[in-house]
Formats: C-alpha cells, structure tokens, sequence
C-alpha cells in the first residue's frame, strides 16, 4: 500500500508544476490576436523656411509604454512613455506638459469623420495648430485616425492609468505587476532633408482679338494645401475652392473666346500655383522667370490687373484684399467698381468691402498671395470671404470637405465671372445695367462641374512636401487646363543647394504597432512565484515520509470505517 501510495503521489507532484504553469500563462497572457495592432500614423510639420526650422523632430522612435494624456499628475516621468490624447480630450495645456516631461511620444488620435465632432472643439482645435507648429520639439508627434482597436487601446490605457490615481499604494502596486500594458513602435529611421524636390506651377492662357498689345489680366490661385500633418491637409476651402473656381472661369471664358463676336480685347492667363503655403514659392519663381529672365512675357507688357482667388467656398461675404487703394480711371479701379455693381443688383445678400493692408516685408511670410505681385509692381487683389488672412481656416487639418458649401461656391463663382466680363466687355460704359446676367442658361456656372473638383481635390492631401512634379494632382490640374487652354505650361521651382529657401523632410507617414505588454515587474513576480512553488516542491519530496505518515493518519479512520 505504501509504495501504490508514494507512485500516486509523485504522479502528481510529476505533473502538477508543468500544468499549473501553462495553466498560469494561459490565464495573465493575451490571445496572438489580441496581442498586436498595426496603424498608420503621421507626423506633425517639418520644414525650413528661408533658413528658419520649424518644428524640428527627430523620426527615430524608441520602444515606449502608452499613457493616457489626462491623467498623469505634474510629478510624474513620461520618459519613454508614449502619451495619447483624443481630440475630444486635447488641450495645450496637456501637451505642453507632456513636452516639458520628456515624453517618449506623442499620439494625438483623430475621429475617422471630422463632422461628427462638436463645432467648438473642431474650432478650438484649429485655433491651436499655430501653437503647435510654433512650438519646437525633439520629442516625435503624431497623429493617427481612430479605429476600434486603436480605442481599445485608448480606453484600457485610460482606466489603468484611472485606477492607478485613485488607489491605494498597495493597489496600485498589485494593478502594475498584473495588468496589460502597450508597447508603441514605429518603423522608420530618422527624417532626412528631401534633396532636389521640385515645387510644380501651372498657366495657360486665352489670346485676345484685336492686336498684339492687349492688356493682360492674370487670374491666380495656389492649389497645395497646409495643417499641421501633412498627410492630413486637404484644403477644401484654403485652396481647392479657389482652384475650382478657376478652372470653371477656364471653362466658361474658353467658350466666350471661342466665338467671334464674344472675343474680346483681353488676354486672359491663368496661373495654378505651387508652394502657395510656403510663401508662395511658386509664384515668386514665376515671376523671376517671366520678368527676369525673358526677354517678352504677358506679364512685361501691359498687365491690367492681378486677380487671386483664395478661400471661397463658403460664407456671405466677399473680401478684396489690395496693398494699395486703386486710383479712379485705372482697370483696377475699374473691377472694384463692377464688383461692387455685380453684388449689389444680382446678389444682395453677399455682403462686399474691401479691405487695405500695406504689404510688411519684415514679416517672415507674406499675408497674401497678391503681394508677390505687388512687390513686383504689378497691381493685384485677393478674393477671399476672409476678413483676415490669419484666419486659422486657412492653415488647418480641419479643412475638409464639409467646410465648402456648393451653393455659396457656385454662387461666389458667378459674381467673379460677372464682374470679369463686364470688365472685359466694358459694359458699364456701354450702358448695360448691373442686374444683367451674362452667364445663364447655356453658359451658365455648373455647380455638378464644380461639386467633381472640389471632391476630387479633397479626395487626397495636396501639402506641398507630398505632390511631386509627377503627381495625379499635377498631371490631373494639367488635363483640366489644356481642355480649356492655350499653351499649358509647367514651370518648377527647385531650392538653391548652396542657400536653399525652403527645405522638406521625409518620413511623414509610418506604420506604428501597439504591442499587448506584460510590465517588468511582472517578470520579477512571476519569478518569485515559481521559485516559491519549487522551493515547496523540494521540501515535500525531501519530507516525503513524514508527508506520508500525516496523510496515512488522515484517512485511517475512513479506512476502518469502510
């Protein structure tokens, strides 16, 4: 009996430490499918602007641990932990803090659709890219589009660091050895400068009849976009609601130039820029090129005036922006008086005013793109229905589609081209009235026509640093001009090697994984637990008699009993 019972019992004591421990793994391990998730993040802004850096971040990425973004106290270390912040729950404040504790990273989770977020927090938000962009960083920032997994993460991250606030110290010493963490990792290496990359600008143009000394007026509109990722601007309203409108002024004005009787005694070129929110690089080259270094160009002869279409697709008011007042009798004074005529008898509810702003050149950027013009002595304007061009609508992530109303755009769209054909036409002086409509019926503005390109150029971000020379952008935007156009031409501008005024960097989208981590405590647990339970182990097989004699006193009464 007493060796059936010792064969039993080292059975057991055989097979209970490796069940019990795979037992235990199972339990405080998560599933291979739970254990890892893969999302694509984006980097804030990294530039330099006419030898100024701004936000400057190095790419490279350390193995951190995640933390919720609202709940850490003002003590605590964020070195090596990645903080994360929902939109709803972002503020300054918290970064800021976040910045001056070294965090490992930060991840700033956006909703996949903007529209579902309140108003107020959307408008905050825009007001505080400036701030961000305008704080530099070694510290990576990012910006990643919520899933459900990613809110996952979001959500256990938030109650562990919850619980860990409000606990006792044993509590939370317990809550640290077992719970889950999150491991973040990027793939990558650090950013470098994007040598050689070329900044692509568009024209075409309608030839006048009558001569060959005709005036020349020169509708202007720049079509990259500008946020604080790259990878998310899209520019709905700042710029691809100019870049749309121009292009219908293509489509209508190709028309009324293709018929005798309409073709008018007016060149008229039309400039798609690029670099249009880095200081209007593109157009600054342009006119380097056309006035420098050419002997006879549209813009040396007689230009009448400088037309720029920039933010104009929503709002009931119509804003010319000038540097200088027009003097009475000249064409510039000629468009403020039709636009004026234009609003007033065909569409009394836009509200119109001009407004003057002395061009500063000791600004590190110009205000608007009319003053690469000025600058140059040619006499420009800005249509906009901004009142200020430190708008932050202009140079946001929040741009997007919904922020375009088609009714307004159509609208804005019409009045531009009314006033453009009175000017054309002269026929104020000719005594045609104001509430004459020219583009109805079959020329009229086609708001389907202007709905496809707004979609289509909000379909992709168009920042600068993303759409090459080679790009669908370009090449799209130069299909769309030789339809309607004349000699389509690309002009592109590459920074100077020696002193370049604009430089990009790389490494603007990356794949980060979340890995489902045990903390390093837990190591040191779960060695103490086995080395416990071998050190039980090794005592009951060197007192195995005396185990066996307790255990043979224990069931000898039910022996006899039985």
């Amino acid at each position: 009996m007493f060796e059936e019972a010792s064969e039993v019992l080292e059975n057991m004591l055989k097979w209970s430490f490796p069940l019990s421990l795979v037992l235990f793994l199972v339990l405080v391990c998560p599933l291979r499918a739970e254990a890892a998730h893969e999302f694509s993040v984006y980097r804030m802004q990294q530039y330099d602007l006419q030898g100024q850096t701004y936000v400057f971040i190095l790419i490279w990425f350390p193995k951190c641990h995640s933390k919720h973004g609202g709940s850490y106290g003002g003590g605590e270390v964020l070195s090596r932990r990645c903080v994360m912040m929902r939109l709803a729950d972002f503020s300054y404040e918290k970064y800021q803090k976040a910045l001056r504790q070294s965090a490992g990273a930060v991840v700033i989770i956006l909703p996949q659709n903007m529209s579902t977020m309140p108003q107020d927090i959307v408008q905050q938000f825009m007001e505080l890219e400036p701030e961000l962009l305008a704080t530099e960083t070694v510290v990576p920032v990012y910006f990643a589009l919520e899933d459900e997994e990613l809110l996952s993460i979001y959500t256990q991250t938030q109650i562990s660091s919850s619980s860990q606030g409000s606990s006792s110290a044993a509590e939370v010493l317990l809550h640290t050895a077992t719970a889950n963490g999150f491991q973040m990792v990027t793939s990558g290496a650090q950013s470098k400068a994007v040598s050689d990359w070329a900044i692509t600008s568009l024209e075409g143009r309608l030839t006048g009849a009558g001569g060959e000394d005709l005036p020349t007026i020169v509708l202007v509109a720049h079509y990259d976009s500008f946020g604080v990722a790259p990878w998310l601007s899209y520019g709905a309203d700042s710029n691809g609601s100019g870049v749309a409108i121009l292009l219908e002024l293509a489509r209508l004005f190709s028309r009324l130039y293709s018929y005798k009787r309409t073709h008018a005694g007016y060149n008229l070129l039309f400039f798609l820029s690029g670099g249009g929110k880095f200081n209007y690089q593109g157009t600054k080259r342009w006119l380097e090129d056309n006035l420098d270094h050419t002997d006879s160009s549209l813009l040396q002869d007689n230009v009448a005036f400088v037309l720029c279409l920039d933010t104009l697709g929503n709002g009931d008011d119509i804003y010319l922006h000038v540097s200088k007042p027009p003097k009475e009798g000249s064409p510039q004074h000629t468009l403020l008086k039709e636009l004026e005529t234009v609003v007033a008898d065909q569409h009394p509810d836009l509200k119109f005013s001009m407004v003057h702003k002395k061009i500063n050149l000791a600004d590190d950027t110009l205000a608007w793109e009319h003053e690469r013009f000025g600058i140059r002595r040619l006499p420009a304007f800005t249509l906009s229905h901004l009142e200020s061009h430190r708008s932050p609508a202009r140079h946001s992530i929040m741009d997007m589609r919904p922020h375009v109303d088609l009714t307004k755009l159509g609208r804005n769209t019409k009045v531009i081209a009314e006033t453009l054909a009175r000017v054309i036409y002269n026929l104020t002086d000719k005594g045609v009235g104001g509430d004459l409509e020219i583009f109805t019926e079959q020329m009229q503005v086609q708001e389907d026509q202007l709905a496809s390109l707004v979609d289509w150029l909000t379909a992709q971000p168009r920042a600068a640093q993303l759409v090459d020379k080679d790009s669908s952008v370009v090449n799209t935007l130069e299909y769309h001009l030789n339809r309607y156009l004349k000699d389509v031409k690309r002009h592109l501008v590459r920074a100077d090697k020696r002193d370049p005024e604009f430089v990009f960097y790389d490494q603007l989208k990356q794949t980060m994984n979340a890995y489902r981590v045990k903390p390093a405590i837990f190591d040191l647990l779960l060695a103490v637990c086995i080395a416990s339970y071998l050190g039980v182990l090794y005592l009951a097989v060197q007192n195995f008699g005396l185990l066996y004699g307790f255990l043979r006193r224990v069931t000898a009464p039910r022996v006899k009993q039985h």
